[in-house]
């Protein structure tokens, strides 16, 4: 049992022995908690963040990306990554900005509000991540097979035998499934974390709707 309850029955007990916490005590009990909750959900999405960046500059160290020639001038992996970087730009300022307005809510059905809020922006952010490494994907792709020296060589080969479209097919399989791999990888990621930090928001939303009765 955590603290909010312990207060919970303090406050509901009927004993004239226990000391009894006003409904405010409570309320600001819970909107520490929330508030502490969403600057964790911000601090944890600029560490995924940077833990990303330092992914894609050592593969880059490493001569990785150079499989792939010329993918960092092309205009459509450009594209991509500056709309990417705009988007998690904006979720981090969603981020902040929701932790700022929880932590200064003086009234328990903004603060609600304010919860709701917060959970709908880390399931849009969550899937907005989803999304970005699905389309991201399906452009690489295509874009790898046309300039990788090896994939052409056995692109013709395919050709040659007649077998192309099976060809294509493969790596259409291999590429799906890989990519359906990732994404569950990825799911797993979200749920222990952002699914645990959501679900306590969501236990301190239906503490505050029973303090509201």
């Amino acid at each position: 049992m955590d603290e909010l309850e312990l207060l919970k029955k303090d406050w509901q007990n009927k004993d004239k022995s226990y000391p009894k916490l006003s409904y405010n005590e409570i309320y600001n009990m819970i909107l520490r908690k929330s508030s502490s909750i969403v600057k964790w959900i911000f601090i944890i999405s600029l560490i995924e963040f940077v833990f990303w960046l330092c992914i894609s500059f050592g593969l880059k160290a490493s001569g990785f990306s150079l499989e792939v020639d010329g993918i960092e001038k092309n205009f459509g992996f450009i594209a991509i990554t500056i709309f990417s970087y705009g988007i998690l730009a904006y979720f981090f300022y969603r981020f902040y900005m929701n932790y700022k307005t929880i932590n200064t809510t003086d009234n328990a059905k903004v603060l609600m509000e304010n919860i709701l809020k917060t959970r709908r922006t880390v399931k849009q952010y969550v899937f907005f991540n989803l999304l970005i490494l699905v389309i991201g994907t399906a452009y690489m792709m295509p874009y790898a097979l046309d300039q990788n020296e090896d994939s052409k060589a056995l692109i013709e080969t395919a050709k040659a035998n007649g077998e192309l479209l099976k060809y294509y097919a493969s790596i259409a399989l291999v590429t799906v499934f890989t990519l359906a791999v990732t994404i569950v990888i990825l799911l797993v990621f979200y749920w222990l974390i952002y699914g645990i930090l959501l679900k306590r928001l969501n236990r301190n939303y239906h503490e505050l709707k029973k303090l509201e009765v």
